[in-house]
């Protein structure tokens, strides 16, 4: 039989076997921290991948009422199929869809405020400036934009900015001199406020120059815009509304009638109008558990009825 240990040696072996329980524990609730992390990035990724699936479904919806539409006619108003909301709509494993379409060509489209030779169009500036007016916004936007699309390196007088203003920002950075991708740049002009950006937001665009408006479809401040001297549409945006539950308003002859001839012959006769869109975006809610994804689309129509996605984004318009 062995002598009984020291006093000393027994807690030496005692806080020994406290330290090895000590690091076996933090071991294994490291281990199950992991195990649980990985399961959890998963299903993370398998729900994401699960949403797009969705998304490319709702893609698929939408092309198929838009190619429809185009074998009824070639005018786009909002009294079609296409423009009704889909949904919610639920389907096996708890997933809900949502999808509604907006036709992108009833908006100003910033990219028009430079022509195809890379130097502003005085028209469409115009426009802009008299649309951010009927929007209580200064007009000096109109200049800072321009100056960040078009191809030169001066500042327009007296409200431009090239290079020279945004190198001194921080971080700093240049002007892409380049159509704008996402109307989400305008962010970052100088100045330019979050509550500035969601008052304009809605009634901006960001498609290929030269893009006309549709008549049909447009909110009532870009119609107005587009006549200088006159404000009429913009004034009752409920009656608007109502007119256009039975087709297409105002028609290209209604619109013409309302500025003369002058502003008609650089206007509707030069095709910066029209009543047919070829650029539509989705956007779908897709809810998947306690989840939810809002996936937008930029949708291309071509004139032969050939439909696809140009664009997608997750979260942000």
């Amino acid at each position: 039989m062995k002598p009984p240990l020291p006093a000393t040696q027994r807690g030496v072996a005692l806080l020994t076997a406290i330290v090895l329980v000590a690091v076996a524990t933090i071991a294994a609730t490291a281990i199950a921290f992991d195990t649980t992390l990985t399961a959890r990035r998963g299903i993370g990724v398998f729900t994401a991948a699960q949403g797009l699936r969705f998304g490319e479904g709702a893609e698929a919806i939408a092309a198929y009422y838009l190619r429809e539409d185009l074998k009824e006619n070639r005018v786009d108003s909002l009294d079609e199929n296409w423009a009704m909301p889909y949904g919610p709509t639920e389907f096996d494993a708890g997933v809900i869809l949502e999808a509604s379409l907006e036709d992108m060509q009833g908006r100003f489209n910033i990219n028009n405020l430079v022509g195809p030779d890379g130097v502003s169009d005085a028209l469409a500036r115009e426009e802009f400036e008299r649309l951010l007016g009927l929007l209580g916004l200064e007009s000096r936007w109109a200049q800072l934009l321009t100056d960040w699309i078009d191809r030169d390196i001066n500042p327009s007088f007296p409200d431009g900015a090239e290079d020279s203003a945004y190198l001194g920002q921080s971080p700093p950075y240049r002007t892409p001199n380049m159509p704008v991708t996402s109307i989400t740049e305008l962010l970052a002009l100088p100045g330019m406020t979050r509550e500035i950006y969601q008052r304009l937001a809605p009634y901006i665009a960001a498609l290929p120059p030269g893009t006309s408006v549709n008549l049909c479809t447009a909110a009532g401040a870009v119609l107005d815009a587009m006549t200088p001297g006159r404000q009429e549409f913009s004034l009752d945006e409920a009656g608007l509304a109502k007119r256009r539950e039975a087709g297409c308003f105002p028609t290209m002859a209604e619109f013409k009638a309302t500025m003369s001839q002058e502003q008609a012959d650089k206007i509707v006769e030069k095709g910066r109008v029209t009543d047919n869109t070829h650029y539509f975006r989705l956007r779908s809610y897709i809810t998947i558990g306690t989840t939810r994804f809002t996936l937008y689309s930029l949708i291309y129509r071509d004139s032969g009825g050939q439909i696809r996605p140009i664009l997608r984004t997750f979260g942000t318009d």
